[in-house]
């Protein structure tokens, strides 16, 4: 059964960037080294250089060994979110109005909802054969 970690984005991630709150970010996996800065062999400054961004690059070329990646479970916090969507800004929809005279929206309602003429004519229609026929 797969286990739930918490997701962070890398904007998230980033905010985490001083000597008293460190977060790295190596493989798509988030670590939260604060404790081990004193304690890391290559000194604190390189755990700071790579807050803010992925650090797996600069992980691999430093060649650590197995002991150092299994060390790194200690201060596992939770996954880098890669489905993350981006914040999109809303379009706004401009419709640009026409000015039209009063014959020109006529026309143009009555092409839109042309059953209300036709019933109109129709119902005069029946009206006007309907008084022919008393006479």
């Amino acid at each position: 059964m797969p286990t739930l970690t918490k997701l962070y984005s890398m904007k998230e991630a980033a905010l985490h960037n001083t000597p008293d709150d460190c977060w790295i970010v190596v493989d798509g996996k988030i670590y939260d080294v604060t404790k081990y800065l004193e304690d890391h062999p290559g000194g604190a400054d390189v755990l700071l250089e790579v807050t803010g961004k992925d650090g797996t690059e600069e992980f691999e070329d430093a060649g650590h060994s197995k002991d150092a990646k299994k060390l790194m479970q200690d201060y596992f916090i939770g996954e880098l979110d890669l489905d993350e969507t981006p914040d999109i800004p809303e379009m706004e929809v401009f419709r640009k109005e026409q000015d039209m005279d009063f014959g020109s929206k006529l026309v143009a309602y009555a092409a839109q909802y042309w059953a209300l003429p036709v019933a109109a004519v129709g119902i005069s229609a029946v009206v006007a054969i309907l008084y022919a026929r008393r006479k």
